[in-house]
């Protein structure tokens, strides 16, 4: 009787992973497990993250899932934008850094091609932004999108800045010493108005105080005197409802980091980012205009970029849009902010590649790096002391 010879292992037709795709109603308890597998700058992307956009803009969450064999590799949530009847969506959350959804580092295409199918069931089209390019669940939704018959439309919000200490570094000490000295006699004068206490906040001691002293610092700021408030950070009428939610995932909490400076005690200047691995996300700072010709801001700013390269920071993001300050400290212009729009196929894309124009329109031209208006409201920059916003406001 003949024996039949063994196939080796190679010669067995590999199947390609199985991926199933999943909505439920709510946010999925799967996008923590994505966000801990994700890039390290988007891991602040959690479960927590999206429910405190809920609790402070309102919106009841959808979550698209998808998973190979049995663990989760992509996690969407969407929330309704706009009437009903027009059953667009967008993805929740904070302007600040940008707006996006976690996928793990492992994640292919394929994922955002078994996910499609299900997006198109559930929504005519999906608003994914203010997102940087490059981004990486924008990458793999573009490609996929593009494939399967979805037009894809973007608009200009505004190009980002970074600095890039490492480099900064390799060129000879940095912060220069001419700069430090500077900053001492600015700190001598700014002594005159009492006792300087600096400090820094991150982790478990974001406590109601904490959020308190930020505040305070924005209604004395001039974001308090020359607007309606509304693009404040950390005020009850600005967004201190989502950073105070956040802050309650202990992971979001830990990567939540400010720098601050009291006077006699007193709330007087903030810088507030958030830390993603080597990453610094440089969200907002303010300071006290009664002490605004001393430089408070920048003089805090540049301790607390001395403390990240203490904590192994390489990178600062300062998001969208230079009035002069970032590119004096070193900063270069980063990857483009844009806004999304994907169409599901059929009628609706071929509609959309119609109003293609118009939506880019919406926008700012490409040319632009100055402070960016997105949405109707003004990213403002005030040289180096600025109470500044990265990317738009909520709408």
């Amino acid at each position: 009787m003949a024996m039949s010879k063994p196939m080796l292992l190679e010669e067995f037709t590999r199947l390609p992973p199985a991926l199933t795709v999943d909505c439920v109603d709510g946010l999925a308890g799967a996008i923590d497990a994505v966000a801990a597998r994700a890039a390290p700058s988007h891991r602040f992307l959690r479960y927590g993250w999206f429910a405190a956009a809920l609790r402070a803009y309102g919106g009841h969450a959808r979550t698209l899932t998808v998973a190979r064999e049995g663990e989760a590799v992509a996690a969407l949530p969407i929330v309704s934008a706009g009437p009903t009847w027009a059953k667009l969506v967008a993805v929740p959350g904070c302007y600040w850094p940008f707006r996006s959804f976690p996928v793990r580092e492992d994640a292919g295409v394929e994922a955002m091609e078994a996910l499609l199918p299900k997006l198109a069931r559930e929504a005519r089209a999906l608003r994914l932004g203010p997102v940087y390019d490059g981004d990486p669940a924008l990458e793999l939704l573009k490609e996929a999108a593009r494939a399967k018959g979805w037009a894809v439309l973007d608009r200009f919000v505004a190009d980002s800045f970074l600095l890039d200490i490492t480099a900064a570094r390799g060129e000879g000490a940095w912060p220069r010493g001419s700069t430090l000295k500077k900053n001492r006699f600015h700190e001598k004068h700014l002594g005159s108005h009492g006792a300087l206490d600096w400090s820094f906040v991150h982790g478990a001691a974001w406590n109601d105080g904490a959020f308190d002293a930020l505040a305070e610092i924005e209604e004395k700021s001039w974001i308090a005197a020359k607007t309606d408030g509304s693009d404040a950070k950390f005020t009850t009428r600005g967004h201190g409802g989502f950073w105070r939610a956040a802050a309650e995932d202990p992971v979001i909490a830990e990567m939540m980091w400010a720098a601050m400076l009291r006077i006699d005690g007193a709330p007087a200047a903030f810088s507030f980012d958030m830390n993603a691995g080597a990453l610094k996300y440089a969200i907002a700072n303010s300071y006290d205009p009664r002490v605004a010709k001393h430089s408070p801001g920048k003089l805090l700013y540049y301790r607390n970029l001395v403390r990240a390269i203490e904590d192994g920071i390489t990178t600062v993001d300062w998001g969208a849009g230079d009035s002069g300050y970032k590119q004096v400290i070193g900063a270069e212009k980063g990857p483009a902010i844009r806004d999304w729009l994907f169409i599901r196929p059929g009628i609706e894309a071929l509609a959309g590649k119609l109003l293609r124009a118009a939506w880019k329109r919406t926008g700012r031209a490409e040319t632009s790096s100055a402070a960016v208006e997105a949405d109707g409201v003004l990213d403002t920059a005030k040289g180096d002391d600025s109470d500044e916003k990265r990317t738009g406001g909520e709408d």
